[in-house]
């Protein structure tokens, strides 16, 4: 396994320079032009709050919810290249750690009021490990917000075409067949975890979260003025996010 989780950082180390660049650049489409704003739209008023970005990357999501009032911003990463970047556009407010999300035995229980987890599940072998990590670091009512790639895409997701190459339809297929789905990335292959939206919920229900909500985000029409590349978002679900709480009386 060691082995294995070896290839899954390399991968990012290789794509991190392009990643880094686009989000330098104000992130890529997907989340500037729809997805950040369902998210912090989810985490509500952040002001005065201790956040854990699980899966941080370069830390723009992190920058975001500093500039929001944020109290403090734990950022956690296996990318060194990540942490690197992160670091150096962080301010007071921020801090970021190299290291796994499945195994946060550096946090200590009931330590923050918040966790993000930011089109991360879907990169992680062992998703269950992050979500029971996360619910023994929450206080008690505090939030998991997570965004991540929708079942239904992750099950292939590839377009059918018609000869002149228009887009008919997204092919859902294997659906119940979980496990690694590679993904091209910014010319990058890395690979992606296919899972059921029924492994999902499951997952987080018997780490003792409250599923207090469930979104399938799509295109604002004045985003789709501004974003037309978004068009696919009104045809498909490519995203969702789950709205969890730790709620110690309920379990």
């Amino acid at each position: 396994m060691a082995d294995q989780y070896g290839k899954y950082q390399r991968e990012w180390v290789e794509l991190a320079p392009y990643w880094i660049e686009v989000s330098r650049q104000g992130g890529d489409v997907s989340r500037k032009g729809m997805l950040d704003a369902y998210m912090l739209e989810a985490c509500g008023d952040v002001s005065g709050l201790r956040i854990l970005d699980s899966g941080c990357g370069e830390g723009r999501f992190a920058r975001i919810l500093a500039a929001k009032g944020a109290q403090y911003i734990l950022g956690v990463d296996n990318c060194p290249t990540m942490i690197e970047a992160a670091r150096q556009l962080q301010s007071s407010k921020e801090e970021y750690i190299l290291g796994d999300v499945q195994v946060l035995d550096f946090i200590e229980n009931d330590s923050f009021d918040l966790a993000v987890s930011y089109l991360n599940h879907c990169d992680l072998p062992d998703f269950e490990a992050n979500v029971r990590e996360v619910f023994r670091v929450l206080k008690n009512e505090g939030r998991f917000v997570i965004a991540n790639v929708h079942p239904m895409r992750s099950a292939t997701g590839k377009w059918c075409r018609t000869p002149d190459g228009a887009k008919m339809h997204v092919v859902v297929d294997n659906y119940f067949d979980e496990g690694e789905r590679p993904a091209k990335m910014m010319g990058v292959v890395v690979t992606n975890f296919h899972r059921t939206l029924a492994t999902y919920v499951r997952g987080f229900l018997k780490a003792g979260f409250v599923l207090e909500d469930l979104i399938e985000p799509t295109v604002s029409p004045e985003a789709r003025v501004q974003f037309p590349e978004l068009d696919d978002e009104m045809r498909v679900p490519n995203f969702i996010i789950y709205i969890l709480r730790k709620n110690a009386a309920a379990g």
